[in-house]
C-alpha cells in the first residue's frame, strides 16, 4: 500500500459558485484559477499522484497550456484515475478536509461523495469528506481564499 497527500490552495472571489468535489455549489465567492479551480479535485490529485510517486497536478497539467483553460476538474480526475489503472494501481480510500469560511459544505458532503466515488470508481464509504474554518485566521478566515488537504491510500492490483 503507498499513502499520498495533496494540498491545493485558490483565490477567492466575488462571484456566483465554485465547483468543490465535482458539484457546483452556489454561493457569493468564486475560485480565481486557470481550470474551473476545483480545490478538493486538484488536492486529490496531488494526493493520488503523490502516492503513486508519479509527479504532481502542475506537471501533468500545466496551467500555461491553454487546453486546460477552464477545463473541468472532473475530466483531469478521470485522466489521473486512467493513468493509475494503468500502472496497476487502485484507490483504496480517501480522506478530504476543506479549509474555508466560504461556502458550507454540510449539505453538500453526501453529493460531492458520489460524485467522487463514481470518478475514482470506489465505493461512498471509501471517500471521507469534511470542512473546517480557520475561525477568522488567515487568507481562508479573511475569505481571500480556500484551501484543502486530501490524503489517499492506494494499492497494486494484483
Amino acid at each position: 500500500m503507498r499513502v499520498g497527500i495533496g494540498y491545493d490552495a485558490h483565490k477567492l472571489i466575488p462571484g456566483k459558485g465554485m465547483h468543490l468535489g465535482g458539484i457546483f455549489i452556489e454561493c457569493e465567492y468564486s475560485i480565481e484559477a486557470h481550470s474551473d479551480g476545483d480545490v478538493i479535485i486538484h488536492a486529490l490529485i496531488d494526493s493520488l499522484l503523490g502516492a503513486a510517486a508519479l509527479g504532481d497536478i502542475g506537471s501533468l497539467f500545466p496551467s500555461k497550456d491553454p487546453e486546460n483553460k477552464d477545463i473541468s476538474s472532473s475530466v483531469l480526475l478521470t485522466q489521473v484515475i486512467d493513468l493509475l489503472d494503468s500502472k496497476n494501481y487502485e484507490v483504496i480510500n480517501i480522506d478530504i478536509t476543506l479549509i474555508a469560511e466560504t461556502p458550507k459544505i454540510h449539505q453538500k458532503t453526501d453529493q460531492i461523495i458520489d460524485s467522487l466515488s463514481k470518478n475514482l470508481e470506489v465505493t461512498k464509504s471509501s471517500v471521507s469528506c469534511k470542512a473546517t474554518t480557520t475561525d477568522g485566521l488567515g487568507f481562508e478566515g479573511e475569505k481571500k481564499g480556500i484551501a484543502c488537504q486530501v490524503i489517499s491510500l492506494i494499492e497494486k492490483k494484483d
